[in-house]
Order: C-alpha cells, then structure tokens, then sequence
C-alpha cells in the first residue's frame, strides 16, 4: 500500500495497489472534494507536489494537458505508483458519515414527466442510514457495474430514498427501470457519496443553478434549507428544453410563493410554441450573469450535464465568484450494455 500526506492538514491514508487516491481517502475516512468518480467533472483535482501516480482514462474537459504537465491530479482517477504528497481542501459536514452497501426495496415508482421516473427506495427497517442533501447513491448491478442518481430528499424525510431517473435512449439500466423493474424489486446500493452539499458554516446568498434531473439534488437541499429554517436568500434557477421537461414546476413555484427568501427563475432553451411560453428564453447559467453583474457576494451550486456545469464554473468565476464558493456535481450517463439481471 502507498501512504498519502495531505500537506494542508497532515491528515494520511493508505492507498491499496488496486484503489484510487480517492477511493483511499473515502475508505479511511477523509473528506476530499469530489462528484462524479469517473473522470468526467474536476472537483476531485489536486496539487501532486511529492510521488507519482497513474491516471485511468479520463475527459479532458475535467483536466486539461496543462494542468497535468503543472503538476495537477485528477484523484478519482489517479493510481499512486509511491507515496504521495498532495494539496487539496478537506470537506467538514461529513463527520461520521461514510458510504455503505445496503439493499433497498422499490416502495414506489412514479412518473415525473415524458422522460423522468420518480423511485422511492425503501431501505432496512434495521439500518439507520445518513447522508447530507445533495448526496447520491450508486446502484450496484449483477455484472459488478454502477450506475449513480442522486438523492432528491432531505435526510429528515429518511423513510424513503427519492430519485429521479431520466430515461435515456439506448440507456440499459434507465430503459430496465422504465419497462421492467417493479414495486417490491430489490437491489443493491451503495451510499452515500458526494461532496454536493450546503456549505452551512457561510451566511452568504445562494445561487442554486438545476439543469434537467440536476434538480434531484437541489430538491434535497432545499427542503434541508426549509425544515431547518435557513434563512438565507435563495435563487432557484432551473434550465429546461420546453415545459414539459420542467418537472415539479408546481413544486418550485409553491416554494416561491410560501417563502420569501427564494427566488424562482425558471429558463427554458427551446420552448415550443404549444407551450405559449412567457417566462425567461435561454440558457440557464446566462439567466445568472444577466441577472447578477458581481457574483463575488454568494455562493453556487451548480447541477446538470458536464458542459453547463463547466461554463457555468469559468463564466461565474469571470463574473466575480470566489472560487471556493462554487459547488458542482455534473451528471454523466453510462454507455450502452447488455441489460443486467437483477
């Protein structure tokens, strides 16, 4: 095993030959920033300042040649050839909390909308199970593949798991779900995992950016922000393609009505013309810097599709935004493969 330092708090934590930097560092325990696992969103990047390491396959767009050849590491991706030596933040908030394997039964399943299905996972009466909203779950299917949704529920509402699953084309586990899982099915997770959250040590105005099912882990964050009555001002912005794909826009709306904290800015790209839409037109991270010339006195929350989530992060930064202030968590969808028997 190789030993990591973490130079900013000289935390340590071994590293098995067949782990990742990350996988090391949630098995001991340590808190390091991260979303999606697998190469796709940068939170997980760090400073390699002593040792080596190998990289599995990852996207560019998470870090680039020049961050690689600078020193940089992307540590969900980064195998230690020796020990290391790496400078990174370290999260508070998850004290205790740690991802588990548990099985969980299908109470409900639900449709949201043309694309979008509700489930509701019951877990073990037994098993007290915590997490922070904003965190995901991941499946663990029969051939040993994962498949991760985050969690549309806040932890004092633990009866059941909320998640929303777009169903995507081609896509084996979300097509199993549509046409064949039923109530009562069990399977297999593990959880929780992310590094989404509400930063609640800041009093700061929070900009909450949602793009198509990013709204599942705004959800949860939200009603954690309601029920512990947090009194910060909240501006919700949520970016659909037309109505139909603006799931829970009831839901929004009664939120905006009943609190006067938040702020509902909902902004569709391509409204269709039975839609006789007259709300905002658009993208919806440009919503945020048409409405907010200097982001530097917030914070942000960004979810949905890589892309939106990176020019949101070098857009809001540009327009002012600390960059400790920005959160993403970007959703990536698996590729096609034969339908797992579960």
């Amino acid at each position: 095993m190789q030993k990591v330092t973490i130079k900013n708090s000289g935390n340590t934590f071994k590293v098995r030959p067949s782990q990742t930097v990350l996988q090391g560092a949630i098995e001991a325990g340590i808190n390091l920033p991260y979303g999606c696992r697998n190469g796709a969103c940068g939170a997980c990047k760090a400073k390699l300042l002593q040792g080596k390491v190998i990289h599995d396959d990852y996207q560019g767009s998470a870090m680039s040649d020049a961050e690689l050849i600078a020193g940089n590491a992307l540590l969900c991706c980064a195998r230690p050839m020796e020990d290391l030596t790496i400078e990174c933040r370290e999260l508070g908030g998850l004290a205790g909390i740690k991802p588990r394997i548990l099985p969980a039964r299908v109470a409900k399943k639900e449709q949201l909308t043309h694309d979008v299905i509700g489930l509701h996972l019951q877990l073990p009466a037994s098993e007290r199970f915590q997490f922070k909203a904003g965190q995901y779950i991941e499946f663990i299917l029969k051939d040993g593949k994962r498949r991760a949704f985050s969690i549309a529920n806040a932890p004092h509402d633990s009866d059941f798991l909320q998640l929303h699953i777009r169903v995507i084309a081609g896509g084996v586990f979300s097509e199993y779900v549509e046409k064949e899982l039923q109530e009562k099915a069990i399977l297999r997770l593990e959880a929780p995992f992310g590094s989404f959250f509400l930063r609640e040590d800041s009093q700061k105005p929070i900009i909450l950016v949602a793009g198509g099912t990013g709204f599942s882990p705004v959800k949860g964050i939200i009603e954690h922000i309601l029920y512990n009555n947090i009194k910060r001002d909240i501006l919700l912005y949520r970016g659909a393609r037309e109505l139909r794909d603006l799931y829970m826009h009831d839901l929004c709306e009664k939120w905006a009505a009943l609190m006067p904290n938040i702020t509902y800015i909902p902004v569709l790209s391509e409204a269709a013309d039975s839609d006789s839409w007259q709300g905002r037109a658009g993208l919806v991270h440009q919503a945020v810097l048409d409405d907010i010339s200097d982001l530097s006195a917030y914070q942000a929350y960004v979810c949905g599709a890589p892309g939106m989530c990176e020019v949101a992060h070098q857009s809001f930064l540009q327009q002012g935004l600390d960059a400790e202030e920005f959160f993403s968590d970007a959703f990536t969808f698996a590729n096609p493969a034969p339908i797992p028997a579960i």
